[in-house]
């Protein structure tokens, strides 16, 4: 078991109030870099910080390499083992400027948690993101259970997701007074929703998924029907009681939301299963949404409007963000691009294609 160092406790604690307080960091990122901390203690058997050194950095730098993930068992990504020394790096610059350290620790020392730049290219690397279509998202909520209060919940969950394209913090925080119907859109209020960066903005129903709107009405509707009011939960809570043999069970909606997002993956999680279609967590909803607007063809007026729906300020945030297109629709738009608008294809093209054909005869 790791030891605990009081000094390094209290100077810890220090920067990660620096963090959140100097810098605004949200609690995602100060919990990151408290974990990057605690792995670097480990590997120093909690030596107090003020002895840092190169050599501290170099050493953990190859242990982390060796690392394995607790969940798969394989080694630690690059893009994990890089961003744990970024982690790192950041922290002992901010110390050596600090009382009691800056005359033991060198600056320079820190630069030691860089990785190499291959490493580093390949940390950064954007790889393939899987999303539903619209129409396996249709599948999936037209699957769904409904005979209880809690399925019908479950459904309006993943019907709603799919009409915001919403974060899964603001679906497990939504308010039933935070949606307009006949408006036809939900205000993501940073004061009341946990929205990315405590921004605030208004979110249009987008009329992708077949049903989904009706089904969020239904639910709207049921809630009202039992009194329910704008201060109450959009998705309430499960209501835990005691079975007959001692057990804790559901016994219905609660008057509160969810306290973590948790929850919320394990209806996405259960719903997919049911499908019988692989597992697909919220935020893919995003990228679904994006991806079905870029087919549409819309105006630059339009997919502005789009963007800006999701919560982005720019349009190149979304298209950076969730516009990548797949590789097997890359591979579909540019053989596209070889098409005439006749539909004959230039004498290149079906040469290339009577050249693959041999090879696979001959094979």
């Amino acid at each position: 078991m790791t030891k605990h160092n009081a000094a390094n406790e209290r100077i810890k604690r220090e920067y990660l109030g620096f963090l959140a307080d100097a810098q605004g960091r949200d609690t995602a990122t100060i919990d990151r870099v408290a974990a990057s901390m605690a792995r670097f203690e480990a590997s120093t058997r909690a030596k107090h910080f003020n002895t840092f050194h190169r050599e501290q950095a170099v050493a953990f730098k190859a242990r982390l390499g060796e690392q394995v993930n607790a969940r798969s068992g394989e080694r630690l990504s690059k893009a994990t083992v890089h961003s744990t020394l970024r982690d790192l790096r950041s922290f002992f610059i901010w110390l050596a400027r600090e009382p009691g350290y800056k005359s033991r620790i060198a600056y320079s020392d820190a630069d030691y948690f860089n990785l190499s730049g291959k490493d580093t290219t390949i940390a950064h690397a954007r790889r393939d993101k899987t999303a539903p279509t619209v129409e396996q998202v249709a599948h999936v909520i037209e699957a769904m259970p409904v005979e209880t209060g809690l399925q019908r919940r479950d459904r309006a969950l993943v019907a709603f997701a799919a009409l915001t394209g919403a974060r899964v913090g603001a679906l497990a925080s939504f308010q039933l007074g935070h949606v307009d119907l006949a408006g036809g859109f939900v205000e993501q209020d940073a004061r009341t929703v946990r929205t990315k960066a405590a921004k605030s903005f208004r979110t249009y129903f987008m009329p992708f998924v077949p049903g989904a709107l009706v089904i969020v009405v239904e639910w709207i509707a049921e809630l009202r029907g039992d009194l329910w009011g704008p201060g109450d939960p959009l998705f309430p809570a499960t209501q835990m009681g005691l079975g007959a043999d001692g057990g804790f069970i559901a016994t219905g909606l609660s008057r509160k939301g969810w306290a973590t997002t948790a929850p919320v993956r394990e209806i996405f999680r259960r719903a997919f299963a049911a499908a019988g279609l692989p597992y697909f967590n919220p935020h893919s909803f995003r990228d679904t949404l994006v991806h079905h607007g870029m087919r549409l063809n819309l105006t630059p007026e339009a997919m502005k409007a789009l963007s800006q729906n999701i919560g982005h300020a720019h349009v190149l945030t979304t298209l950076t963000s969730y516009g990548q297109v797949p590789t097997h629709r890359q591979g579909e738009l540019i053989k596209g691009l070889g098409v005439e608008r006749d539909g004959a294809r230039p004498d290149a093209i079906a040469s290339l294609e009577a050249a693959l054909a041999s090879l696979k005869a001959a094979a």
